[in-house]
């Protein structure tokens, strides 16, 4: 450089005095290019409008000695100074590259988990025999959008409505019969039905169910009205059960534990529960845990309030509801129901053994005001006039349960579209058709849905549009027994869906309200939900996006919308059984609960009068977010599940068993096993996140290679340690057993409450162990390696794993 320096020095010296520029137009080159002659000063202040092939010309004439002196002087500099020159330009050009090669890569690796997010310019090709060009994402939206404005819901959940529909009736064959012949009108590559013989339960006619007062010396009395036969809970345990009567709160173990610290004891009585907060089965299995003899379930009306200008339960409704604590026909737990295939005599775990029964709010009443003992808690005290809230405990009762089981035939019926380029990958969405009652809400809503998506989407494949994943479209039977249609379904297919389904889009209960909007579901649709809500307009705030309306009063939208998947979601058990993450959402009122599900006055006049004539509005943005939902699972190329909000479910649960940590260490435990796996797959998710984004998307293979391990992450929590027919919800976040983290977690607890016979039921530890060291090990080992199994499944080939413990 210092000798390249000096040399454009002596040039310098030798060159003339740069007083003035003069350009000349090359002969030959483009005319109309005048020649240009301005001062130094000149050309620095106001640049050429436009360029002409120019050359450098001195003042002296090119004749004379002295010009062609200084032209000879020139070139050997020149001569000397070109590798110079051009070394440095290359220098130049080469940094300039690498420092905008690391500015980008570095801004890509801030975009964290935006890799799951997809951006609004995803191009979307269409099938071979379309003339129309590629199709962008706000195209196939428009496209979407335009067919599903063409189609009738309201007209659809009314007609829904009127048909008698339980399961295994002659109406709900009639049904059917009607949904099948609409899917085959549509243009969809299969259509079929699959049957299955299940076990449930009905109330026996000639042998109502019955409640009576037992006098003192056990002699029945009095019967209390029960006054619709046709309410019952399906799989309760059938006989008698005479006790006296305790008012036991919403039924929980903590309620049950405090009935006890006041001096009441629930084991053999009977228990008046109220419903909400858990469900039916949870109350029961909670009693039978306790101990009592029966239970009698109530809507109270503080759970079901009634606003001036909506309409409100009746005080002498009771409300359905089954209480297996599980899903599925529990008479062939985890064996699929084909063709009568005669299972070995076993039941699932989650039957009672006690008897249950729905009751209205004016028996409740009635019973309420016989009974004595200390006042029951402030937060325990309802709304029934004229009934003081007491614990009891009361007079006897003898309740009677005569309910029958029937070995009877239920009907899935699938519509599939199949996809362009993964056609083995299914992106399923379905709804229950079957009701108790009207089911306008419960059933009615989304069977319209689904037949209004599958006309939509039909009506886009003739436009030429094809989904790069299949589409399946299922209409379930035996949803109100515990979504018995779905789960002997995954019974069945099993082996095959794990490897097969994408994501469960659920449409139950879609809609009960209009003020509020939430979403049951995995983590990994966390990102997606946030995406399409900020694409839907709200139904009820005109201008506004769902994603404004529900962040508008919290920041934290996820904290206002998004929960855990419950055991009675008809999602549950895609997720917790078969490892497919799921999703079902719901419009609510705000501050109340919908107040005629699992009734009799579920009809579509009631449904239509709560949403204040809304409902064909808040059905529309259903199906659009349902319908935007299947088209990005279905045709991204690369699949929007945000694999890496795992690390944080990890973290949060992690936060909860460190409070203990001092506990073990002082037994000679620790959780660091469970740390060290969930650092690595925090470390296996970043490097999958990074190989993405180095990659090429126009790579089919590389592309599905990476759809396949994301699209099987769900199912990488399913714990491989326990048996699916003695744990079937081998989750370890949202399933039942001692492999869960949940369970661990209320085992740990009684390092500081051994006595606590609310924790011990709970984690299912006999009342009086307490906290049982073998236990934790074993609770840990099945956590900890289920953990690492998913971090190494995530990492991708076994050379590319590295455990770090």
């Amino acid at each position: 450089m210092e000798r390249l320096r000096g040399l454009l020095q002596g040039a310098k010296r030798l060159s003339p005095r740069p007083s003035q520029t003069i350009y000349k137009h090359v002969e030959g080159t483009q005319q109309g290019c005048p020649e240009e002659e301005e001062e130094e000063e000149e050309e620095a202040a106001k640049p050429p409008g436009h360029f002409c092939p120019m050359e450098l010309r001195g003042p002296e004439p090119l004749g004379s000695p002295a010009g062609r002196q200084n032209l000879g002087l020139w070139a050997a500099a020149g001569r000397r100074a070109a590798p110079y020159l051009v070394l440095t330009a290359l220098l130049i050009f080469t940094g300039a590259f690498l420092l905008g090669y690391v500015a980008f890569r570095g801004s890509c690796q801030a975009c964290g988990n935006d890799v799951m997010v997809v951006s609004e310019d995803v191009n979307y090709e269409l099938g071979p025999n379309s003339h129309q060009g590629t199709l962008y994402w706000s195209d196939l939206q428009a496209l979407f959008l335009r067919h599903l404005g063409e189609g009738s819901l309201e007209n659809t959940i009314r007609q829904t409505s009127l048909r008698d529909r339980v399961a295994g009736s002659a109406g709900m064959a009639a049904l059917a019969r009607d949904i099948h012949a609409a899917l085959s009108r549509q243009k969809l590559d299969h259509v079929w039905t699959d049957t299955h013989y299940v076990g449930l339960q009905y109330p026996d006619r000639a042998h109502p169910n019955t409640l009576h007062w037992v006098d003192a010396a056990g002699r029945l009395g009095e019967q209390l009205p029960l006054e619709d036969p046709d309410v019952y809970c399906p799989y309760s345990a059938t006989g008698n059960a005479t006790g006296e009567l305790v008012y036991a709160h919403y039924g929980r173990p903590e309620d049950l534990q405090h009935l006890r610290t006041r001096g009441v004891e629930p084991a053999g009585r009977l228990l008046l529960v109220r419903l909400g907060v858990i469900s039916f089965a949870q109350k029961v299995a909670s009693a039978q845990d306790f101990g009592a003899g029966g239970v009698l379930l109530y809507p109270d009306p503080a759970d079901f309030p009634q606003g001036p200008h909506k309409p409100g339960l009746s005080s002498n409704r009771a409300v359905y509801g089954h209480v297996h604590l599980g899903t599925g026909d529990p008479y062939t737990p985890g064996f699929p129901s084909f063709n009568q295939t005669q299972f070995p005599p076993v039941q699932s775990s989650g039957l009672p053994s006690i008897p249950a029964q729905p009751i209205s709010a004016d028996v409740a009443s009635l019973l309420l005001r016989k009974l004595a003992g200390p006042e029951a808690p402030q937060e325990w005290q309802g709304q029934l006039s004229g009934s003081p809230y007491r614990l009891g405990p009361g007079p006897g009762l003898h309740l009677g349960v005569n309910n029958r089981r029937a070995s009877t035939p239920i009907s899935n019926i699938f519509g599939c579209i199949e996809g362009r380029s993964e056609p083995d990958h299914y992106v399923v969405i379905g709804a229950q058709r079957d009701a108790w009652g009207p089911g306008a809400a419960k059933s009615a809503v989304g069977t319209a849905i689904l037949l209004e998506l599958v006309r939509t989407f039909s009506s886009m494949v003739s436009n030429g549009f094809q989904p790069r994943r299949s589409l399946l479209f299922i209409s379930w039977d035996g949803g109100d027994f515990g979504s018995v249609g779905s789960t002997e379904w995954l019974e069945g297919y099993l082996s095959l869906l794990h490897l097969k389904a994408v994501v469960y889009v659920s449409l139950d209960n879609a809609v009960l309200g209009d003020d509020k909007f939430h979403a049951k579901t995995s983590p990994l649709l966390i990102s997606l939900i946030e995406n399409i809500l900020k694409q839907v307009e709200s139904p009820n705030h005109s201008g506004q996006t769902l994603y404004e309306q529900v962040a508008f009063s919290n920041h934290s939208w996820d904290a206002e919308v998004i929960q855990p998947l419950p055991m009675d979601s008809s999602a549950y058990s895609f997720t917790a059984f078969a490892g497919v993450p799921a999703i079902e959402f719901s419009f609510v009122e705000d501050g109340q609960v919908y107040p005629f599900l699992h009734t009799k006055d579920d009809t579509y006049e009631n449904l239509h009068k709560v949403l204040r004539g809304r409902l064909p509005a808040v059905a529309q943005a259903v199906a659009q977010f349902a319908g935007q939902l299947l088209i990005r699972l279905s045709h991204d190329h690369l699949l929007p599940l945000d694999f890496g909000r795992y690390g944080d479910v990890v973290l949060r649960h992690i936060g909860s068993l460190n409070e203990f940590s001092g506990d073990l260490k002082a037994r000679g435990l620790t959780l660091q096993w469970v740390y060290s796996a969930r650092g690595d797959y925090i470390r296996a998710a970043e490097k999958l996140r990074k190989e993405i984004y180095s990659s090429e998307e126009s790579d089919e293979r590389l592309t599905r290679m990476y759809n396949v391990r994301i699209m099987r992450v769900e199912y990488y929590f399913l714990s491989q340690y326990v048996s699916p027919a003695d744990s079937p919800f081998r989750h370890i976040f949202l399933g039942r057993g001692d492999h869960t983290l949940g369970a661990l977690l209320n085992h740990v607890r009684l390092l500081r409450s051994s006595s606590s016979e609310t924790l011990a039921a709970t984690s299912g530890v006999a009342p009086g162990l307490g906290f049982q060291e073998s236990r934790f090990r074993r609770q840990l080992a099945l956590l900890t390696w289920t953990l690492q199994g998913a971090a190494n499944a995530l990492s991708g080939d076994v050379w590319n794993i590295d455990n770090n413990f």
